[in-house]
């Protein structure tokens, strides 16, 4: 269902002129597919309180309700002739439901709940969907999908990876957004983290890592509620820089489960390693790194051994956040182990003085994972 109903949407958006290649299309199906799945989640939530005795106050405000603006229904379930579309449609998401939902961000009482990281989501989302025709055939299709059972909401974010991954082979440094997820599955089997750890990525991505590690966790013992808390508030954090990466990383990890996803917007290595301090560190490192990019020099300054190269740089951050007895585990490039620039050279001693850090070697015979 979720299958043919992604491709029918990449369909419809291939004939909109404001999008124009697999991002856009991961983007804009995502904020839609993202609203679908927060309605679905209100109902549970409300079902659940009904059932306990208890009254539901929904986030969302009645009039920008999914089944209000999106999708209003004739009393045989189908959608009302006449709701939005054309121009209509457009104005009232660009309008209205856009800055509304926007405000979450100020209005939320916290950092750490879904209201907030509604208000994040389309701060830094626009809708680029010009046709309103368009966007209703778009909403129609995704209204179809349903996210209310256990094997639902598995397929669904399964699929929703594909997604990532074909826009990481879609060009334009796609592939910064998406690891492989045969990779990343060996990685956290072999850090094997624990309920209880804290989990970090500073180059977070569409958050692979932190999806595959919460999927693990939530299968590794029958949960308390106590651990059902931990892996949504205290287990997993991130850094992102690029403002779409940041984006579909958040979105990922609330449609694989965590309400509330710890990512932060923020360039990772404009922080000065010096100022790390103990309560800043992380039981667990996990991250995929860019590779080949260049850093400012007065970026360069936070750390002790001078490089351009991104990845050395991110890997300083990682040891040092890294806490005592930590353990971490970073996809780095093959030529690391012969580039004999002074930078390079100082890093790999830095590396073999951590001998919990597992280094992944992308070879020319395949991806390794060797302890060191």
């Amino acid at each position: 269902m979720f299958e043919q109903t992604f491709k029918n949407i990449d369909d419809i958006l291939h004939k909109d002129a404001g999008c124009g290649s697999e991002l856009d299309y991961v983007e804009q199906t995502s904020w839609v597919l993202f609203l679908k799945y927060l309605d679905d989640l209100e109902r549970d939530k409300a079902t659940a309180a009904e059932l306990s005795g208890k009254t539901y106050t929904p986030i969302i405000a009645p009039d920008y309700q999914w089944n209000v603006w999106a999708t209003p229904k004739l009393a045989n379930g189908s959608i009302d002739h006449n709701a939005l579309t054309g121009d209509d449609l457009a104005d009232f998401v660009n309008i209205q439901l856009f800055p509304y939902l926007k405000k979450f961000k100020a209005s939320a009482d916290s950092a750490d709940s879904i209201e907030y990281k509604i208000g994040e989501i389309f701060s830094e989302l626009k809708n680029r969907i010009q046709s309103g025709y368009n966007l209703r055939e778009v909403i129609n299709r995704i209204d179809e999908l349903r996210f209310r059972t256990h094997t639902e909401k598995l397929e669904m974010s399964h699929l929703y990876e594909d997604k990532i991954k074909n826009m990481g082979n879609a060009g334009r440094n796609g592939g910064e957004y998406y690891t492989p997820r045969p990779l990343i599955k060996t990685i956290v089997k072999v850090v094997a983290p624990q309920i209880g750890n804290s989990i970090y990525d500073g180059a977070v991505g569409s958050a692979g890592f932190l999806c595959e590690a919460f999927e693990y966790l939530k299968h590794s013992k029958t949960l308390t509620t106590s651990d059902v808390i931990s892996l949504q508030k205290h287990t997993f954090y991130g850094k992102e820089k690029k403002s779409l990466a940041y984006i579909i990383g958040t979105m990922n990890m609330i449609l694989h489960g965590v309400e509330a996803p710890n990512i932060v917007h923020t360039n990772t290595l404009a922080e000065n390693l010096a100022d790390i301090q103990e309560k800043d560190r992380y039981d667990i490192v996990l991250a995929n790194p860019p590779f080949g990019g260049k850093e400012r020099a007065e970026v360069q300054q936070n750390f002790p051994i001078k490089t351009g190269e991104t990845a050395s740089l991110f890997l300083q951050h990682f040891i040092k956040i890294l806490k005592a007895g930590g353990k971490a585990g970073v996809v780095i490039k093959n030529t690391f182990l012969s580039n004999t620039d002074n930078a390079s050279v100082s890093l790999r001693k830095l590396l073999l003085e951590n001998c919990n850090l597992h280094t992944v070697l992308d070879l020319p015979g395949g991806t390794f994972l060797v302890p060191v």
